[in-house]
């Protein structure tokens, strides 16, 4: 079985270079005239969207219950008492982010909402007890395929009272600030400025209480503390007392015994010992060997004496110088001064006896005061030993007592605290009844609505230009398939057509854009160095508008002067003869069988002169019978007669005979419907169409609605805008 000629078909020698430079700029400008045009394409979807969110929202904010929100304003100032003032002044301030964010929290808590609830009887209001709110329709419908429920608990109940509570209250720190902005959300506007100034106030109480808590608190560790103290203290003294009895540590007026027992005896040791040095000096001057002045002093009772001797002695000498030595007068005056010197020598060794005496006893009393000094020393480290346990002692209880006084001055302290304590908070600014709602914002909410709708109708226009796999202009043919577009054949209305039928258009309305869109296909197909004769329309699927596109093309080109053929290639859908109004009877395939001679089967159109070829009313296998040589005679002869022979094939993407009888023709015209047929079924079209060897001169896009072509902004929309008017008559 043959499916296509042997013969190679050329290439189509590619498009020649833009003679106009691609610059940035003009990139630019074409992707922004893209955008537009996209938006101008999908206005529709757009402007829904851009309507329908804000009138939904408009709707939804009819039906909601406005809430009013009261606010009142507290400043936070950490107070701390402290009895000297300097130091209140010099200390640091404690307040931080953290902190202030940690007083949001509290205001929040559920401590403060369920006092709240409770004393502005919230329970008792169904916008804040979900258990009064009549169920509404889509729960009631619920609750007939569920089975019963018990009635919620009182606890549940309060629970959720407590947690609407909790959602109704609003607390946020003023940036740069120590301002809390208290806030309470209700249906009723006196009720959110009661419930903002109840919040404020509760936080305030829960403070000051907190702190008197805490000072109470202290007060009654401290008296614990105080009185454990006090009973270690007394145990501590009491250990000391036994201790010191134990040991015979005996504490004196200035210090310990043992130390004032030694620095007495060193006191008296030495006046001892200086006494015993005056005594030793006495002796010495008794015994004369300090000098007679020395004597005189220790002993006056020796100086008459030695005055009568030096008297004598005196005499004594006067009478020898005149007497001489044997004198009887001169030896009694010897006698007398011998006998004084007796007197004086007796006199002071009594006296130096005496003296020697004294010295001897203080010497006695020096050695006894050294030893009892000795002694003391010994009794001192002995005792110094005992000391050290006592010193550990002491000091133990000297720290009890020192920390028995703090806690006292502490007491006092804390004590005149409880008196003049305040609250870390006070209320700058209470909440007033609200006028406007704070929610629903009609203003804000449609504006938001608004710009929502703006950005959904982009996304969805967005959205359908990337799910649009259509062909919509000769731009995207170009660049999603690489063939040039032909031509634009707009569909007729039947405004338009009134009682003619589209094949009988092009004939009553040369002039007409439909007639100059086929004059263009038709000038597009003779493009290059050799122009083809037999040209073969098929198109991806049934429907695209191919035979009527043939029979149009056919009848524009016999109107301009051509001798131009028509062929029905299409057996099983043939339309020949219901569009020309011929009846059924020889055409095509009983040539090809031999049925009949060629004259027998062409036909005149009357309108337009042209010839035409029906598909006959043989039902054979098409596919063996066009690719037989008589096919391929048939056609040679017709392009010999003839200047334009035209092929009316069925659709390639199913039809193995459109793949046949394009590789038989000198060129293939695709047509593709516009803004229809799917691009991927179009290039599976083509990849047949290659398969089969055929020569795709390009493609054309049909059934084109001008009116909506015209306002998408593509470049090839330009030949339907009103400016042109004036070179079309309809």
């Amino acid at each position: 079985m043959l499916d296509a000629p042997a013969a190679t078909v050329p290439a189509i020698p590619p498009a020649p270079a833009p003679r106009v430079a691609d610059t940035g700029l003009d990139r630019n400008g074409e992707a922004l005239a893209t955008m537009l045009a996209m938006l101008r394409r999908r206005r529709v979807a757009i402007l829904a969207c851009v309507i329908v969110l804000p009138a939904l929202t408009a709707v939804a904010i009819t039906r909601i219950t406005p809430r009013y929100t009261a606010t009142s304003a507290v400043l936070h100032e950490p107070y701390e008492y402290a009895a000297r003032e300097l130091q209140s002044i010099l200390r640091a301030d404690p307040t931080t982010d953290s902190v202030m964010t940690s007083q949001v929290e509290v205001i929040r808590g559920t401590a403060i909402a369920e006092r709240v609830a409770d004393r502005l009887k919230l329970g008792e209001m169904a916008e804040f007890n979900p258990h009064l709110r009549a169920p509404s329709p889509l729960r009631r419908l619920f609750a007939r395929f569920r089975a019963p429920q018990a009635p919620a608990s009182a606890e549940a109940v309060r629970r959720d009272v407590i947690q609407a509570t909790q959602a109704a209250i609003q607390a946020r720190v003023v940036k740069s600030s120590r301002v809390l902005e208290i806030g309470f959300s209700a249906a009723r506007p006196d009720l959110a400025a009661d419930g903002a100034n109840l919040v404020a106030a509760l936080f305030i109480e829960d403070q000051l209480q907190a702190k008197v808590a805490a000072v109470r608190r202290a007060n009654e560790w401290l008296e614990t503390r105080i009185a454990d103290l006090r009973r270690e203290v007394r145990e501590a003294d009491d250990r000391i007392a036994a201790y010191r009895a134990s040991q015979g540590l005996v504490q004196g007026v200035q210090g310990g015994l043992d130390a004032e027992r030694i620095s007495r005896i060193n006191a008296d040791l030495l006046a001892a010992r200086n006494e015993l040095a005056l005594a030793q000096g006495r002796a010495e001057a008794a015994r004369g060997r300090s000098g007679t002045a020395a004597q005189a002093a220790v002993a006056p009772s020796v100086t008459p004496l030695r005055l009568r001797q030096e008297e004598l002695g005196a005499q004594l000498q006067s009478m020898l110088t005149r007497l001489g030595p044997n004198h009887p007068s001169v030896l009694a005056l010897q006698n007398q001064h011998a006998e004084a010197g007796r007197a004086v020598g007796g006199e002071a060794g009594r006296v130096a006896a005496a003296t020697e005496a004294e010295q001897k006893a203080i010497r006695t009393r020096v050695a006894s005061l050294e030893q009892a000094l000795r002694d003391a020393q010994a009794q001192q480290g002995r005792s110094a030993q005992a000391q050290v346990p006592l010193g550990s002692m002491e000091r133990d209880a000297e720290a009890s007592r020192g920390l028995l006084q703090a806690m006292v001055e502490r007491i006092q302290q804390t004590s005149q605290q409880t008196a003049i304590e305040r609250p870390d908070t006070r209320i700058i600014s209470r909440a007033l009844v609200p006028v406007n709602p704070s929610f629903p914002r009609a203003p804000l909410l449609l504006a938001a609505a608004l710009a929502l709708g703006v950005l959904l109708g982009l996304l969805l226009a967005w959205l359908l230009e990337l799910a649009d796999s259509t062909v919509r202009s000769g731009d995207e043919a170009r660049s999603a398939l690489g063939l040039p577009c032909l031509a634009l054949v707009p569909e007729l209305s039947a405004l338009q057509l009134g009682r003619m039928r589209v094949a009988d258009y092009i004939a009553q309305r040369p002039l007409s854009p439909f007639s100059e869109q086929l004059r263009g296909l038709r000038a597009g197909l003779w493009i290059g160095l050799k122009r083809p004769k037999v040209i073969a329309i098929t198109a991806a699927r049934p429907d695209e508008g191919k035979t009527t596109v043939a029979l149009a093309l056919a009848r524009s080109a016999a109107l301009n002067g051509e001798r131009v053929v028509a062929l029905d290639c299409d057996v099983r859908q043939p339309g020949f003869g219901r569009l020309l109004g011929a009846d059924a009877g020889l055409g095509l395939t009983d040539h090809l069988l031999g049925h009949a001679s060629l004259e027998q089967v062409v036909r005149h159109d009357p309108a337009s002169g042209m010839k035409f070829i029906a598909a006959g009313s043989a039902e054979v296998g098409s596919r063996a019978l066009f690719a037989s040589p008589a096919m391929a005679a048939l056609l040679a002869r017709l392009a010999e007669e003839h200047d334009l022979v035209l092929l009316d094939v069925p659709p390639a993407a199913a039809m193995a005979d459109a793949r046949v009888i394009a590789g038989l023709a000198d060129t293939t015209l695709l047509l593709v419907r516009w803004h229809h047929t799917p691009r991927g079924v179009v290039r599976h079209a083509l990849l047949l169409l290659e398969e089969a060897q055929a020569k795709v001169a390009g493609i054309a896009l049909t059934r084109v609605d001008a009116k909506v072509h015209v306002r998408s902004g593509y470049a090839d929309a330009e030949v339907y805008h009103p400016r042109y008017g004036g070179y079309f008559r309809e």
